[in-house]
């Protein structure tokens, strides 16, 4: 029965995705530790190191499937080393003396650091391709809504009027950001390691450079400038961009939350006939997805901080750093993923209120265009006089919740200069949202 909830039958769908799950599987792992060892073997041979029939031989053997895990699992736990049961199996599998060449020259670390990069790029991939739809759908609703007034919010009170569509536009600008920090990232991040037990590539000599190049092409990854056993700022880079990547997911679904509260009810997430928001209230409809994302985001940020202590990495090897980074890069990359996956539903059916929008604006009976007034007004009074004459309206038209006109049409400071009609025109929020298409336009675009 698994102890961690991204694992659990019951509640692993809150927690990420089977497609991330599977990318992170033991299975996969073993499958990248293999797929090193036949790598390895394959460009050794290619420089004269290797027999090529012994690379050939380790390469048809070096399958998950040929593995004998409970021996495997058994074998760890006996050695207390996590790779060399599993280098003794892959050589007894290998006919003839081709089990001889296999991990030559490598070190444990090589395999694993490699074996994990190697899940971080398939992650990657996932990540990115539902970052990408993310923004498509972001970009989307955005321009659906380019013109659909609501009340700006500042400090959780009611600012100005704004349109859906710029504030969905603000978010898809943020989430691109994060499309280019991954895609920036991946040259420092997806690279390979083949460096010995020391670092300094002793075991093969002068073949060294030419056997990390054939091996990291044939792998896909990067090929490492120098050692990297001690440095481990690329996995802290690539969680700390999943930690932010994850905040804004967080950020997304908690502005639907806040949005969706009873007393404002302008949006909601996804709902079907047959959701539940309560064993005892049958009236809820909560929003139990977005709260899930903003759950996960937080998991993703505590880690963060984990990973980076995995930075004070001792000497030329420090095992406490690494076993750090085998458990939370997938556990990080999984939430992580599965916050923008769950993002993604969210927005894609994404239920809009534009009536209550429409209403809320005026809840305040016109509030909200006190600024067209006094900046109006300024240019007769001033800025600062202006403002004092238009706040002290508003104040008695908040506690006497009376509409803002009558209150400045009582005012001779006001109608002196302005007339009722002039009044009236500045009120209207339509007037009032600035440039938000134009902003909507030039992120989003038409």
């Amino acid at each position: 029965m698994p102890s961690n909830a991204i694992d659990s039958i019951i509640f692993r769908d809150m927690y990420g995705t089977d497609e991330l799950r599977a990318v992170f599987s033991d299975e996969a792992l073993l499958q990248c530790w293999l797929d090193f060892e036949a790598a390895l073997a394959r460009a050794e041979a290619a420089v004269g190191l290797v027999p090529a029939s012994a690379a050939a031989e380790i390469t048809r053997q070096a399958r998950v499937e040929n593995i004998d895990l409970p021996a495997l699992r058994q074998g760890i736990y006996d050695t207390t080393h996590e790779l060399v049961p599993l280098i003794w199996q892959l050589a007894r599998l290998c006919e003839g003396d081709a089990g001889g060449w296999v991990h030559w020259g490598a070190t444990t670390q090589d395999v694993t650091d490699t074996g994990l990069v190697m899940q971080v790029k398939s992650a990657y991939a996932v990540i990115l391709r539902d970052l990408r739809a993310l923004a498509d759908a972001l970009a989307d609703l955005a321009r659906r809504e380019r013109d659909t007034i609501l009340p700006g919010r500042t400090h959780g009170q009611h600012a100005l009027p704004i349109t859906f569509g710029f504030k969905v536009a603000i978010w898809l600008a943020e989430v691109r950001r994060h499309i280019e920090r991954l895609e920036q990232a991946a040259p420092r991040v997806l690279v390979g390691q083949f460096a010995g037990a020391a670092g300094t590539l002793a075991s093969v000599g002068e073949q060294g450079l030419e056997i990390q190049r054939l091996l990291m092409a044939d792998l896909g990854l990067g090929v490492p400038e120098i050692c990297w056993h001690p440095a481990r700022d690329g996995f802290a880079e690539y969680v700390s961009l999943l930690a932010m990547v994850a905040m804004t997911m967080s950020k997304i679904a908690h502005e639907v939350i806040l949005l969706q509260k009873s007393e404002v009810a302008e949006l909601e997430e996804p709902y079907v006939r047959g959701k539940v928001g309560s064993s005892t209230m049958p009236h809820k409809r909560n929003p139990m997805i977005c709260e899930g994302i903003m759950a996960e985001a937080r998991m993703v940020r505590g880690i963060q901080n984990t990973v980076l202590s995995a930075m004070e990495s001792e000497h030329e090897r420090d095992w406490s750093a690494v076993h750090i980074e085998w458990a939370c890069v997938p556990e990080a990359s999984i939430l992580a993923g599965g916050a923008v996956a769950h993002t993604l539903r969210v927005i894609q059916h994404l239920i809009i209120y534009p009536e209550r929008m429409r209403r809320n604006v005026d809840a305040l009976h016109g509030l909200i265009l006190s600024e067209a007034v006094m900046l109006k007004l300024g240019e007769y009074l001033g800025r600062q006089t202006a403002h004092e004459v238009v706040h002290e309206a508003s104040m008695l038209a908040f506690e006497q919740e009376r509409p803002l006109r009558d209150l400045l049409a009582e005012d001779e400071r006001v109608t002196h200069h302005l007339s009722l009609e002039q009044i009236d025109a500045m009120l209207q929020p339509e007037a009032y949202t600035g440039l938000s298409g134009l902003f909507v336009d030039r992120v989003a675009g038409t």
